[in-house]
């Protein structure tokens, strides 16, 4: 995986703009990760594929992440400022560990499963599209569906539906420890009220925000300095950022 130039990410950046969520951090990785077939991309687990979107991350815009919470407590708007490597939960899973299924024996239930990957959840969004709104435990089961790969109870083989609800959260509690980075949740807490919650972190939807006003404002320089000096949008890009602020502030801009 490399970083990206601003030429590249601005061409990830207009394709995304008719993605989905997922398109767009496969998109983010495949532009990256440019020696690994997409479909190899498509199937990292969702932790796998969070750690290297982080990573990107880091490599674009700094080790430094700023963002904004409201407390559910008293309503007041709160920002938060954290590194990218308090955001790395551990180790995610490796291509093989996520290819390879896992084993849970609980009581006379053995599953076997394997980690969500991307194609997941690709197929969750479009089944809750198509039925305009499904619950979270309609999502849960859905997922815990795709995933499980055999069941048996008792050494006869059981649909993944027919798993009893404390067997299919024991599944999910161990997808959960086997892949950490899929799930990050931020352990915040409020000056004002001392309200203290957990909020999740998605780094795909808040890297992607980061890109679009990124975005906007390098094509608002392209365009004042193409108007001034009639240069080609490629040459600006392929200047760096402080080179680019010192041209507008010898025009004023």
């Amino acid at each position: 995986m490399r970083a990206l130039s601003a030429s590249e990410l601005l061409s990830v950046w207009e394709r995304g703009l008719a993605q989905t969520p997922v398109e767009r951090a496969l998109g983010l990785l495949g532009a990256a990760c440019a020696d690994e077939p997409p479909e190899a991309l498509a199937v990292l687990s969702v932790g796998e594929r969070d750690a290297r979107l982080l990573t990107l991350r880091e490599w674009t815009f700094g080790r430094q992440l700023t963002s904004v919470a409201r407390c559910p407590g008293c309503g007041e708007q709160l920002e938060v400022s954290l590194s990218a490597a308090a955001l790395r939960a551990g180790p995610p899973a490796t291509a093989s560990e996520a290819s390879e299924p896992l084993t849970l024996k609980a009581g006379e239930y053995e599953v076997s499963f394997r980690l969500p990957n991307s194609l997941d959840l690709s197929a969750l969004a479009a089944r809750a599209h198509a039925a305009s709104a499904e619950s979270v435990e309609g999502a849960a089961a859905s997922l815990l569906e795709r995933c499980v790969v055999e069941a048996r109870r008792g050494g006869a083989a059981v649909g993944a539906s027919e798993l009893p609800p404390e067997v299919a959260e024991a599944v999910a509690r161990r997808m959960a420890e086997a892949d950490p980075q899929a799930e990050v949740e931020l352990a915040l807490n409020c000056p004002e009220c001392g309200e203290s919650w957990q909020a999740p972190f998605d780094i795909e939807s808040f890297f992607w925000d980061e890109i679009g006003a990124w975005a906007r404002r390098v094509l608002g320089e392209v365009h004042v300095l193409a108007s001034s000096y009639g240069w080609r949008e490629s040459d600006i890009l392929n200047m760096s950022a402080w080179r680019r602020q010192f041209y507008l502030d010898l025009i004023g801009a």
